[in-house]
């Protein structure tokens, strides 16, 4: 057992003797040597254990639990496996079902041209033939004619030979017009013209379709630049009975794929799960304030608190507190991508994993406090878009925290909430400026005013894209409404 715990997990053949508080990582001395000499607050495991005391019961019945919740997420993926084999075979039909509809589509195509052929043959061949037919009854007239011609070269008859000269000349004449008038028309031969388009369209095809995810095909649809244009504005309350307080601060927006909408009320210190219809149908009583909220899964959501990260899930229409991480540092924003986890402090932006363990600090601006504010996530998880409160700034910012982009516009003043939609459109709450504006993909220049304070929108403090109905919603400031936008 010790030397399962005393084993370094990079250094395998040596042991941990020192823990970092800076980074609260035990390291060995290769670990101390490579990672920590730039940390201050670097002690032997001896010195850092003397004053501390340990719960060994409660950490291990954190450990039990998140062994249930490892082994729930993998007997949902197992079964999730078994789901994709299904949806494979159903795609799988719809594919051969689509290259039937093709084929019978060419053979109609097909069919019709044959008919065309087969009408243009019987015409030909009935021209043809009674050319045939004119052509034998005008050299049998000819012929009797001649043979008649013939029989009086030796008699002298002139009344006949008048008649027979008249119709001769006549009959020659009948077959010369007929031979004048139809030697341009004969034709003996058909040409295909074929419809080279459908052979072009066919060829500049690379397949039937594209197999695509759920989250890939909203993404194809539109670009990140599309600008988005509302058509209608509706205001829903989510206040309840149980609100001890009047005043609402509704600082995060998450829409689930169910169509549920979740909000978190930080005036009354509730999270509150809004129905297809936007009506409160469940609610989440949380010990702080929520501030900030995102997506983790189809069912669960992560709720930012003074220094904690609270994971709250959707179980049979009701939501349920889950497990909890806590940070040495505030926590503010929070944003997900692929099981990493992106964290603000008002002054810095942090990378975790999903067991809280801290894996980077991408970016500081220790100045006033909200320069780092809140944050979302690219769908392709290249950008991060973080809001600088006090300066009136958005920053666009790479994985690895290396500024991109900063972004300054006269009408977005004291941004605050940010989102991005799965096709990539970006959307930050001007807190001050009372708007909600669209920004580029590469955070560089404004795209449109989606909604302003004549459109009902006072201190806007978070705002989210609804993938099912096509919707932005906007949370507001001291206010239990919050405003929902229909898109065209």
């Amino acid at each position: 057992m010790e030397d399962l715990l005393l084993k370094c997990d990079l250094h395998k053949d040596k042991k941990l003797k020192m823990f970092c508080q800076d980074l609260s990582q035990l390291s060995c001395t290769d670990c101390a040597f490579l990672n920590h000499r730039q940390c201050t607050n670097v002690a032997l495991i001896s010195e850092s254990a003397k004053n501390l005391s340990i719960d060994m019961r409660q950490l291990s019945n954190n450990l039990q639990t998140i062994v249930d919740e490892l082994n729930k997420f993998k007997s949902k993926q197992e079964a999730s496996i078994q789901s994709v084999e299904v949806t494979c075979n159903a795609k799988l039909q719809e594919i051969q079902d689509m290259r039937k509809k093709l084929n019978a589509a060419l053979d109609v195509l097909e069919n019709t041209t044959l008919k065309e052929l087969d009408e243009n043959r019987t015409t030909m061949q009935t021209s043809l033939k009674k050319d045939v037919e004119n052509c034998s009854r005008l050299k049998d007239d000819l012929q009797k004619l001649s043979e008649a011609v013939n029989g009086l070269c030796d008699k002298s008859k002139k009344e006949l030979e008048f008649i027979a000269s008249r119709k001769c000349l006549d009959k020659i004449q009948e077959s010369e017009s007929y031979l004048k008038e139809n030697r341009v028309n004969v034709q003996s031969s058909m040409i295909f013209k074929a419809n080279t388009d459908i052979e072009q369209f066919l060829s500049k095809q690379s397949s039937l379709g594209r197999i695509l995810d759920s989250m890939q095909s909203l993404t194809v649809k539109m670009n990140p630049d599309q600008v988005l244009t509302v058509k209608r504005r509706l205001e829903y309350t989510v206040s309840i009975p149980s609100d001890t307080r009047q005043s609402f601060s509704i600082y995060g927006i998450c829409s689930m794929p169910s169509g549920q909408v979740i909000v978190t009320d930080f005036q009354n210190k509730k999270v509150k799960l809004l129905n297809q219809q936007y009506n409160v149908s469940s609610h989440c009583d949380v010990s702080l304030h929520p501030k900030n909220i995102c997506q983790i899964t189809s069912s669960e959501v992560a709720v930012t608190f003074h220094r904690d990260v609270q994971f709250i899930s959707i179980n049979n229409g009701n939501l349920v507190s889950g497990r909890k991480i806590s940070l040495q540092h505030a926590v503010v924003g929070i944003a997900h991508h692929k099981g990493e986890l992106y964290i603000t402090s008002d002054t810095a932006l942090y990378h975790y994993n999903m067991t809280g363990t801290l894996v980077k600090k991408l970016f500081e601006d220790a100045g006033d406090s909200s320069r780092v504010f809140y944050c979302a996530v690219s769908p392709a998880g290249d950008k991060i878009y973080v809001t600088n409160y006090p300066q009136h700034k958005l920053l666009t910012l790479a994985t690895d925290g290396t500024l991109i982009s900063i972004f300054e516009h006269p009408e977005l003043q004291y941004p605050r909430g940010v989102h991005v939609t799965p096709a990539g459109q970006v959307l930050v709450c001007g807190y001050a400026s009372n708007n909600v504006i669209q920004v580029d993909h590469e955070g560089k220049k404004k795209l449109a005013t989606l909604a302003s304070q004549r459109d009902g929108l006072c201190e806007p403090a978070s705002v989210c894209y609804n993938t099912n109905t096509h919707q932005i919603i906007v949370g507001l400031n001291h206010n239990s409404k919050i405003i929902v936008m229909d898109l065209q």
